[in-house]
């Protein structure tokens, strides 16, 4: 009010009529006109990391890059600076994974919802997920053994191409000591789909089972590996 009102009269006489000191109000106009640098600099650094995740990264995974960086702040502040910023995630979408346009008669699903195996190497499932590596989403395959409920095998790739998948395989086939007759299950993704896939499991002397197109119920024994 007085900033306002002084622009018409003498400022001595408006803050006698609020009576309010010279001082004080002279105080109180050079706190205001000192920019506050720290903030400032945590809004800039906010909107850096945000453009390093490809503007997929939301407040938590930002307080984790500070950490990461040795800066210490807490989520509530970096989801204010990112409101103040207008800086909204956008996860990777669903066309990072594709799967098959088609049904593949050809590759029956032999798993058929019996998850309930009696023996270690009996069959394994695939499936691929991202995670974020640090500074990029990265894609993870992993495959599970349905008897011992762990993962066996495992790569990272920041490509979810078949390369990533046989990687998975192969590290899988290697640690548990080269077993043959493994049923392999996953879905109809076009990684597991491919030739070179299908040569590998061909090699190492397994059969291939795939779920139905859309019917995300045969995997459902995924819900349960997170407990191992």
């Amino acid at each position: 009010m007085i900033d306002q009102l002084s622009e018409q009269e003498p400022v001595e006489m408006i803050c006698k009529a609020f009576e309010v000191s010279r001082s004080s109000y002279y105080e109180y106009r050079r706190r205001r006109s000192i920019v506050n640098t720290e903030r400032v600099v945590l809004r800039a650094d906010v909107n850096r990391l945000f453009k390093k995740s490809r503007s997929s990264a939301g407040s938590r995974m930002i307080t984790a890059m500070f950490n990461d960086e040795g800066v210490v702040i807490v989520r509530f502040k970096v989801r204010r600076l990112m409101s103040e910023l207008g800086l909204i995630c956008k996860q990777p979408g669903p066309h990072a994974y594709k799967k098959a346009t088609v049904e593949r008669p050809d590759t029956p699903n032999r798993l058929n919802r019996e998850f309930s195996v009696s023996c270690p190497n009996q069959a394994w499932c695939g499936d691929i997920t991202y995670v974020w590596a640090g500074q990029r989403w990265s894609y993870l395959a992993v495959i599970l053994d349905l008897y011992a409920r762990c993962i066996v095998g495992w790569a990272l790739s920041d490509r979810p191409d078949v390369n990533l998948v046989v990687k998975a395989l192969d590290h899988a086939y290697e640690q548990r000591g080269r077993p043959t007759g493994v049923l392999f299950h996953s879905d109809q993704g076009s990684q597991y789909a491919s030739r070179l896939f299908r040569q590998r499991l061909w090699r190492y002397r397994m059969e291939q089972s795939m779920s139905r197109r859309g019917n995300c119920w045969d995997n459902a024994r995924w819900s349960g590996s997170s407990e191992a």
